[in-house]
């Protein structure tokens, strides 16, 4: 016999936190990413990310930010916010060519996924979502449904980042990537910094 409430709760919290994260910031820097890297290993950093903050909601719960504090998490956006700033330069600095891509060794791709993911992720809106879950269904349903939902994402992320990086021509990519990534990373310095600033982010603040 299925356990519906089981399979209610999987459906809703990958339905909600797939749907919040196609539209966060940390979405739009994997399509970057993606956009200037090699798919695969671009990919599987932001899904390791993704499943390992899932993890971490799981695992602390309710008492993450008393554990870790809400300076601390202003921190991690800031530190996130910090590594896009720093990958916006290196790719503002990089010549575009003409000719297959993506380029670079898969292990940057990998790290650089893994890192800026990894750190934005915490403390963020879904990374909260996750938590308020686990007292309604659990914290193997919101493990395997938020993790799901999340590895989607980076999938779906990173194949619209390919599809960006062989369509546009290099000159336009490297802007584009560079505009986005400034962009978002100096959003999230300025949230983690200030998040009362952010009133319609209220809710993550809370976190």
């Amino acid at each position: 016999m299925v356990d519906l409430g089981a399979a209610t709760g999987f459906v809703a919290v990958f339905a909600i936190v797939g749907f919040f994260e196609l539209f966060d910031r940390t979405s739009f820097a994997l399509i970057a990413i993606a956009s200037r890297a090699r798919p695969f290993p671009t990919w599987a950093g932001g899904a390791l990310a993704f499943v390992a903050s899932t993890a971490i909601a799981v695992v602390v719960g309710v008492g993450f930010t008393d554990l870790l504090g809400p300076g601390h998490i202003g921190w991690l956006r800031v530190a996130g916010g910090g590594v896009l700033l720093a990958y916006a330069a290196w790719v503002y600095v990089q010549p575009a060519e003409e000719g297959e891509r993506p380029r670079g060794p898969p292990g940057s791709a990998f790290l650089v996924a893994f890192a800026t993911i990894f750190l934005l992720e915490m403390g963020d809106t879904t990374m909260i979502f996750e938590i308020v879950f686990i007292a309604d269904w659990g914290w193997l349903v919101v493990l395997v449904a938020g993790a799901s939902a999340l590895v989607t994402v980076a999938a779906w992320d990173v194949a619209l980042g390919r599809r960006l990086g062989l369509r546009v021509q290099p000159e336009t990519l490297r802007r584009i990537v560079v505009v986005v990534l400034t962009i978002v990373g100096a959003a999230t310095i300025a949230y983690g910094l200030a998040p009362s600033a952010f009133p319609s982010l209220g809710f993550a603040a809370t976190g």
